[in-house]
């Protein structure tokens, strides 16, 4: 029994030898600006940018394949930080800036088709087939992609209501320069 616990360790310290030089050795290279525009991205992973993830946004903004207005969530300050990190201009002139949204599913017009759910990638939709669905708002990250694909229009987007526990003290507006 002895000699089948050496062999055992044996075998994983080679194996783990051998996935540490590999991973060495085969590393492959990061572009540092698209891991820096990864880092100014929300990383909610919500796909309103038409990118599967923040991960791919970030990469077709450094490779200049994007607008830096592509991230919903970020709003106006996110595509000025962009712009600046880029070095290129951005016009925001037509920028809608909103505050964070969640789904609401109205209960007299869901008749529990369930197309919604699988659109949901973090789960906040509950229901059953022929069920009226519900939306577990503190879960909802505002993608709205389940407003596109529900059939009775049953889906609407509301804004998050401010409680004590979200609610932030306004930044002071800075002093005007004095004459």
């Amino acid at each position: 029994m002895l000699t089948a616990v050496m062999i055992l360790a044996g075998m994983g310290l080679l194996m783990g030898g051998l996935l540490g030089f590999a991973s060495q050795r085969l590393a492959v290279e990061e572009n540092p600006v698209e891991v820096e525009i990864q880092a100014m991205l929300p990383g909610s992973q919500c796909g309103q940018c038409g990118y599967v993830g923040c991960g791919q946004a970030a990469a077709a903004l450094a490779r200049g394949e994007a607008t830096v207005t592509l991230c919903p969530p970020g709003g106006k300050a996110l595509a000025e930080a962009l712009a600046k990190k880029l070095g290129i201009e951005a016009d925001l002139s037509d920028h809608e800036e909103k505050g964070p949204e969640y789904a609401f599913i109205r209960a007299d017009l869901c008749y529990g088709c369930t197309r919604c759910i699988p659109e949901c990638n973090v789960d906040a939709i509950i229901g059953a087939t022929k069920q009226m669905h519900d939306v577990i708002a503190e879960l909802c990250h505002g993608c709205a992609k389940c407003v596109e694909v529900c059939p009775t229009v049953a889906i609407e987007m509301r804004p998050v209501p401010t409680t004590v526990t979200s609610w932030h003290w306004p930044k002071p507006e800075p002093l005007a320069a004095a004459h």
